[in-house]
C-alpha cells in the first residue's frame, strides 16, 4: 500500500469518525434533563435517587418569580420541566406551553394530599394534569420581636408610617398586589377597573415607606438580621432560616389572613427528556425528598409521605400543620387571577412612580 492510499484511507476514517461524534454529540446532550425552577430549588437533596440513576443527569435554570418564568419561556426557553405556581397554570396553558402529564407514571400520586391533586386548574382529563403538585407555603410578614413591639396581628404593619425606610414587600404580582386588595376591601382574585383603582391607591399609600420591592430573600434576611429591616412581606424559608441564626423575629398570622400558595412540575409541550422527566418527579415526590423541602426551608410538601418522616414537634417549631386543609381554613389560597396582566400593569406604574 503507497503513501497515497494510507493518506486517503486516513482521511476517509478521520471523516467517518466526525460523522460518528456529531451524531452521538446530541443523543448524549438529550440524556441531561433541563429544569427551571425557583432558586433554591434545584438543591441535589430534592432528587437524590434520581442522581443515583442519572449522575450529572440534570441542569438546572432559575428564575425569581413566575412572570419572569412565564416570559423566557414565552420568548423560546425549551426547558424539559418548570416549576411554576399554581395561580400562573391557566396563563401557561392559554399559550399552549404545556403537555398533560400522565399520572400513572406518577408512582406516588396517590400520597398528594386532596386539596391540591384536585385543583380545577391543573386538570388535563383522562387521569392527566397540566401540573404535578409538590410544594406550598405562606406568605406573611416577617418582623423583629424587639424591634417592632407587640404589633398588630395585620398586613397594615407594611403602611405603618414609623417604620418608614425599613420595610420591603415582594416585588411579584400575585404577592403585594393581592395583599393590597385584601386591605382594600377588595378580592384580588377578580375586579372591576373601579375595584383596581382602590388597590392601585393602597400601593401608592404604601410606596414611599418601603425600603425596597424584592425578591433577593437572601439580602432581606440579611437586612433584618442588622436590623436595617424591621419588618417585610417574606415565605416561610426566610422565618426559618433567621431563626435557625437565633435572629428575634416572628412569622405573623395577620387576621386578614395568610396568603397560602401551592407550586409543582409542570412538562414543556416541547419537551425532549420525557422519560427523565418521570423518573425526576417521582424522585422528588419520595417521602425523604419532602422531608428534606419541610426541615430546610419550612415549606408543606404535597406529599402526606413526607410529613409522615417529620416529629410533630419539629412541625411544631416550623408551625407548619401536618395537614394543609387546617392551613387554608385561616389563609387566603392564592389561585387564578382573572385580571392578571391589568395587575402587573399597574403595579409596574406604581412602583415607578405613577
Amino acid at each position: 500500500m503507497d503513501g497515497s492510499t494510507t493518506r486517503t484511507m486516513l482521511r476517509r476514517a478521520a471523516g467517518l469518525a466526525t460523522i460518528i461524534a456529531s451524531l452521538a454529540t446530541p443523543a448524549l446532550a438529550a440524556d441531561k434533563l433541563t429544569y427551571f425552577t425557583w432558586s433554591g430549588y434545584e438543591l441535589p437533596d430534592f432528587n437524590k435517587s434520581f442522581l443515583g440513576a442519572h449522575p450529572d443527569g440534570v441542569e438546572a435554570s432559575v428564575f425569581s418569580d413566575d412572570d419572569e418564568a412565564f416570559t423566557k419561556v414565552k420568548a423560546g426557553f425549551h426547558p424539559d420541566l418548570a416549576h411554576p405556581c399554581y395561580d400562573k397554570i391557566a396563563r401557561w396553558n392559554k399559550e399552549g406551553l404545556l403537555q398533560p402529564i400522565d399520572t400513572k407514571r406518577i408512582k406516588n400520586w396517590d400520597t398528594i394530599f386532596p386539596v391540591f391533586k384536585n385543583l380545577a386548574d391543573i386538570q388535563a382529563g383522562d387521569g392527566k394534569v397540566w401540573m404535578v403538585p409538590w410544594d406550598w407555603g405562606n406568605t406573611s410578614i416577617l418582623y423583629r420581636t424587639d424591634l417592632v413591639k407587640d404589633p398588630a396581628p395585620s398586613w397594615n404593619l407594611l403602611w405603618d408610617k414609623q417604620y418608614s425606610g425599613r420595610i420591603a414587600t415582594i416585588d411579584a404580582v400575585h404577592d403585594t398586589p393581592v395583599v393590597a386588595a385584601l386591605l382594600a376591601g377588595v378580592s384580588p382574585f377578580d375586579m372591576s377597573a373601579e375595584e383596581l383603582e382602590k388597590v392601585a391607591a393602597k400601593l401608592r399609600e404604601q410606596r414611599p415607606l418601603l425600603r425596597a420591592y424584592t425578591t433577593d430573600m437572601t439580602s432581606v434576611e440579611q437586612s433584618l438580621a442588622s436590623g436595617e429591616l424591621v419588618a417585610a412581606m417574606t415565605w416561610n424559608a426566610s422565618a426559618t432560616t433567621l431563626k435557625k441564626q437565633g435572629v428575634k423575629v416572628e412569622f405573623m398570622k395577620p387576621k386578614e389572613g395568610m396568603l397560602t400558595w401551592s407550586c409543582g412540575f409542570v412538562m414543556l409541550k416541547d419537551a425532549k427528556n420525557i422519560d427523565l422527566a418521570y423518573d425526576f418527579i417521582n424522585s422528588r415526590l419520595e417521602g425523604a425528598s419532602g422531608k428534606e423541602l419541610i426541615t430546610q426551608y419550612g415549606y408543606g410538601s404535597a406529599s402526606s409521605a413526607a410529613f409522615a418522616l417529620v416529629p410533630k414537634e419539629e412541625l411544631d417549631r416550623l408551625q407548619l400543620p401536618a395537614e394543609p386543609d387546617e392551613v387554608l381554613k385561616s389563609t387566603v389560597f392564592t389561585g387564578p387571577m382573572k385580571q392578571n396582566d391589568d395587575l402587573a400593569k399597574m403595579f409596574e406604574k406604581v412602583k415607578a412612580g405613577g
